[in-house]
Protein backbone atom coordinates (compact mmCIF):
# COMPACT_ATOMS: atom_id res chain seq x y z
CA UNK A 1 0.00 0.00 0.00
CA UNK A 2 2.88 2.30 0.85
CA UNK A 3 4.95 1.74 -2.74
CA UNK A 4 1.12 2.41 -3.83
CA UNK A 5 0.90 6.07 -2.61
CA UNK A 6 4.74 6.91 -3.51
CA UNK A 7 3.48 5.53 -6.89
CA UNK A 8 0.38 8.11 -6.67
CA UNK A 9 2.81 10.79 -5.47
CA UNK A 10 5.37 10.65 -8.10
CA UNK A 11 2.80 10.95 -10.78
CA UNK A 12 0.69 13.49 -9.36
CA UNK A 13 3.91 15.60 -8.90
CA UNK A 14 4.49 14.86 -12.42
CA UNK A 15 1.00 16.22 -13.21
CA UNK A 16 2.01 19.43 -11.49
CA UNK A 17 5.48 19.89 -12.64
CA UNK A 18 3.95 19.58 -16.51
CA UNK A 19 0.62 22.06 -15.59
CA UNK A 20 3.16 24.85 -13.85
CA UNK A 21 5.52 24.27 -17.04
CA UNK A 22 2.36 24.56 -19.23
CA UNK A 23 1.03 27.48 -17.12
CA UNK A 24 4.20 29.63 -18.11
CA UNK A 25 4.31 29.13 -21.81
CA UNK A 26 2.43 31.17 -23.86
CA UNK A 27 -0.71 30.94 -24.83
CA UNK A 28 -0.24 31.54 -28.45
CA UNK A 29 2.10 29.67 -31.12
CA UNK A 30 3.60 29.79 -34.86
CA UNK A 31 4.52 26.95 -36.60
CA UNK A 32 5.67 26.49 -39.97
CA UNK A 33 7.06 23.76 -42.63
CA UNK A 34 7.47 23.40 -46.08
CA UNK A 35 7.74 20.41 -48.47
CA UNK A 36 8.23 20.16 -52.05
CA UNK A 37 5.34 18.16 -53.98
CA UNK A 38 5.52 16.41 -57.30
CA UNK A 39 2.79 18.00 -58.60
CA UNK A 40 1.98 21.72 -60.38
CA UNK A 41 0.64 24.10 -58.09
CA UNK A 42 -2.73 23.77 -59.59
CA UNK A 43 -3.49 20.31 -58.67
CA UNK A 44 -2.14 20.72 -55.51
CA UNK A 45 -3.74 23.76 -55.17
CA UNK A 46 -7.41 21.35 -56.64
CA UNK A 47 -6.06 18.86 -53.71
CA UNK A 48 -6.09 20.99 -50.66
CA UNK A 49 -9.48 22.54 -51.86
CA UNK A 50 -11.36 19.66 -52.04
CA UNK A 51 -11.84 18.53 -48.07
CA UNK A 52 -14.57 15.78 -49.33
CA UNK A 53 -12.00 13.92 -50.76
CA UNK A 54 -9.22 14.08 -47.82
CA UNK A 55 -9.76 10.69 -46.38
CA UNK A 56 -8.57 9.26 -49.76
CA UNK A 57 -5.25 10.56 -49.12
CA UNK A 58 -4.95 11.57 -45.59
CA UNK A 59 -4.33 8.68 -43.42
CA UNK A 60 -5.49 10.68 -40.23
CA UNK A 61 -8.55 11.82 -41.23
CA UNK A 62 -11.58 9.05 -41.02
CA UNK A 63 -14.49 10.85 -42.38
CA UNK A 64 -15.06 14.95 -43.93
CA UNK A 65 -18.42 16.58 -44.06
CA UNK A 66 -18.48 19.49 -46.64
CA UNK A 67 -20.47 22.20 -44.82
CA UNK A 68 -20.34 24.98 -47.04
CA UNK A 69 -18.58 25.43 -50.32
CA UNK A 70 -18.98 29.29 -50.00
CA UNK A 71 -17.53 30.41 -48.10
CA UNK A 72 -15.49 26.68 -48.09
CA UNK A 73 -16.40 25.11 -44.47
CA UNK A 74 -16.12 21.24 -43.85
CA UNK A 75 -15.95 19.06 -40.58
CA UNK A 76 -13.01 16.35 -40.56
CA UNK A 77 -12.89 13.39 -38.02
CA UNK A 78 -10.03 11.95 -36.71
CA UNK A 79 -9.58 9.68 -34.46
CA UNK A 80 -8.92 12.81 -32.12
CA UNK A 81 -12.41 13.50 -32.36
CA UNK A 82 -14.37 16.48 -35.06
CA UNK A 83 -13.18 19.26 -35.85
CA UNK A 84 -14.90 22.11 -38.28
CA UNK A 85 -12.93 24.62 -40.35
CA UNK A 86 -14.10 27.04 -42.63
CA UNK A 87 -11.57 28.89 -45.03
CA UNK A 88 -11.50 32.76 -44.46
CA UNK A 89 -9.19 33.90 -46.88
CA UNK A 90 -8.53 32.61 -50.51
CA UNK A 91 -6.19 33.99 -53.33
CA UNK A 92 -6.59 30.75 -55.43
CA UNK A 93 -4.55 29.23 -56.76
CA UNK A 94 -1.34 29.96 -53.98
CA UNK A 95 -2.57 31.06 -50.61
CA UNK A 96 -5.83 29.94 -48.45
CA UNK A 97 -6.32 30.23 -44.85
CA UNK A 98 -8.65 27.99 -43.00
CA UNK A 99 -9.74 28.72 -39.02
CA UNK A 100 -10.71 26.37 -36.54
CA UNK A 101 -14.77 27.49 -35.72
CA UNK A 102 -15.48 24.89 -33.11
CA UNK A 103 -15.19 26.94 -30.05
CA UNK A 104 -15.45 24.19 -27.44
CA UNK A 105 -12.12 23.22 -28.45
CA UNK A 106 -9.16 22.99 -26.10
CA UNK A 107 -7.16 24.83 -28.55
CA UNK A 108 -7.80 26.79 -32.18
CA UNK A 109 -5.95 28.91 -34.56
CA UNK A 110 -5.84 28.85 -38.34
CA UNK A 111 -3.63 27.54 -40.84
CA UNK A 112 -2.24 29.56 -43.74
CA UNK A 113 -1.17 27.33 -46.77
CA UNK A 114 0.91 29.05 -49.40
CA UNK A 115 1.79 26.69 -52.54
CA UNK A 116 4.04 28.35 -55.05
CA UNK A 117 5.24 26.76 -58.42
CA UNK A 118 8.95 24.97 -57.65
CA UNK A 119 11.89 27.24 -59.22
CA UNK A 120 13.43 24.43 -61.08
CA UNK A 121 10.89 22.63 -61.67
CA UNK A 122 6.91 23.41 -63.34
CA UNK A 123 5.66 19.90 -62.20
CA UNK A 124 6.18 20.19 -58.19
CA UNK A 125 4.99 22.96 -56.19
CA UNK A 126 6.37 23.87 -52.69
CA UNK A 127 4.08 24.08 -50.36
CA UNK A 128 4.01 25.69 -47.06
CA UNK A 129 1.94 25.44 -43.88
CA UNK A 130 1.84 27.87 -41.06
CA UNK A 131 -0.26 27.23 -37.92
CA UNK A 132 -1.20 30.23 -35.55
CA UNK A 133 -2.56 28.60 -32.56
CA UNK A 134 -3.35 28.62 -29.43
CA UNK A 135 -3.84 26.19 -26.74
CA UNK A 136 -5.80 27.07 -23.72
CA UNK A 137 -5.31 23.85 -20.91
CA UNK A 138 -2.29 24.48 -19.85
CA UNK A 139 -1.49 20.37 -19.61
CA UNK A 140 -2.18 20.34 -22.65
CA UNK A 141 -0.36 22.77 -23.75
CA UNK A 142 2.84 21.04 -22.38
CA UNK A 143 1.94 18.09 -24.36
CA UNK A 144 1.70 20.09 -27.32
CA UNK A 145 4.40 21.98 -27.12
CA UNK A 146 7.29 19.45 -26.18
CA UNK A 147 5.52 15.48 -26.40
CA UNK A 148 3.67 16.04 -29.84
CA UNK A 149 5.52 19.05 -30.87
CA UNK A 150 3.61 22.28 -32.70
CA UNK A 151 4.26 21.09 -36.02
CA UNK A 152 3.06 17.45 -35.62
CA UNK A 153 -0.18 18.19 -37.38
CA UNK A 154 1.67 19.90 -40.17
CA UNK A 155 4.08 17.47 -40.18
CA UNK A 156 1.43 14.62 -40.70
CA UNK A 157 -0.44 16.74 -43.56
CA UNK A 158 2.82 17.60 -45.69
CA UNK A 159 3.68 13.88 -45.30
CA UNK A 160 0.55 12.64 -46.77
CA UNK A 161 0.17 15.88 -49.25
CA UNK A 162 3.73 14.67 -50.94
CA UNK A 163 2.84 10.93 -50.84
CA UNK A 164 -0.44 11.68 -52.90
CA UNK A 165 1.46 12.70 -55.50
CA UNK A 166 4.48 10.19 -55.46
CA UNK A 167 7.53 9.18 -52.64
CA UNK A 168 6.68 11.06 -49.25
CA UNK A 169 8.79 14.03 -48.82
CA UNK A 170 9.79 14.93 -44.99
CA UNK A 171 9.30 18.48 -44.44
CA UNK A 172 11.15 20.99 -43.00
CA UNK A 173 10.57 23.51 -40.36
CA UNK A 174 10.53 27.30 -41.10
CA UNK A 175 11.65 30.13 -39.11
CA UNK A 176 8.37 32.42 -38.78
CA UNK A 177 8.83 36.01 -38.16
CA UNK A 178 5.51 36.63 -37.09
CA UNK A 179 4.46 40.76 -36.75
CA UNK A 180 0.24 39.30 -36.03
Amino acid sequence: MKKLLILLAFLAGIVGIAAIIGAILPRDHVASMTVTVAAPQIKVWTTITEPANYPAWRKDVKSVEVISRAPLSWKETSSTGAMTLEVSEIQAPARLVARIVDEDQPFGGDWEYQIASHPSDPNKSDVTITERGWVSNVLFRFVSKFVMGHESGIDTYLRSLSAKFGPEASPTRVTVRDSS
